[in-house]
């Protein structure tokens, strides 16, 4: 049952962009193959009961039953529990040790950028216009100032809105975290390739949203350098 949704990774779904992301699909798909199981069995009881033409006059006590019908469901939570804590350990080991920490602020309708280990770096990122675009860039989701980052390095987000309710999220990584004016809520990636990712908003937030796209340039640690020089200095 996997495989069938597999088949739908990079075609309608991203590719996972990290070791998290992939636990995650796997913990998704594995859910959805018990789910549909359970619903089979289900569906196929029900069948077979309207089309039984015997049926008990009188119901009496059937103690197994009862006693199977709240252990099998019990068993079901607990192998859906036991991997779920584990992404979720997975997840905290990868707070404890932060390399970069990037304020995020959500905006009507454009997001800001602080590198707070990074004395005078910080900027804001506008959706691209139409007649900007360059060959090969996507409509709708590139922006003027991307979020440059270092390959393979533990980043600490913290994530605010100065407005509204926002969602900053990038499905290649499976990172949503909402943005909330008042409440700094943190989220921690790494990041294994080199490459351009890119998300949008997820949370309505306006006439705009649809139009604050988040885009994400993972490069070498030399180039990081040198950017940061080229926008510090």
């Amino acid at each position: 049952m996997s495989y069938f949704f597999n088949y739908f990774q990079g075609f309608c779904l991203p590719m996972p962009g990290n070791l998290f992301a992939s636990y995650v699909d796997w913990f998704h798909n594995f859910n959805c193959s018990l789910l549909f199981g359970v619903l089979f069995f289900v569906s196929a009881m029900i069948v077979y009961l309207i089309s039984n033409k015997y049926y008990l006059k009188s119901y009496k006590e059937y103690q197994l039953a009862e006693l199977l019908c709240s252990l099998i469901p019990t068993v079901i939570l607990v192998i859906q529990m036991v991997p779920s804590l584990s992404i979720l350990y997975y997840q905290g080991l990868m707070a404890n040790d932060s390399a970069l920490t990037i304020k995020v602020t959500g905006h009507q309708w454009y997001w800001s950028y602080d590198y707070s280990d990074i004395d005078g770096l910080e900027f804001d990122s506008y959706m691209k216009p139409l007649d900007e675009l360059k060959i090969g860039e996507p409509r709708l989701l590139e922006v003027d100032n991307r979020c440059v980052v270092p390959v393979d390095t533990n980043i600490r987000f913290c994530v605010t809105s100065a407005d509204v309710i926002h969602s900053w999220a990038l499905p290649s990584f499976s990172v949503k975290v909402d943005a909330m004016a008042g409440v700094l809520s943190t989220v921690n990636c790494n990041f294994p390739m080199v490459g351009v990712y890119y998300g949008q908003c997820s949370e309505i937030c306006g006439a705009n949203h649809s139009f604050m796209p988040i885009a994400l340039e993972v490069t070498t640690p030399e180039a990081y350098k040198n950017w940061v020089m080229g926008n510090v200095l």
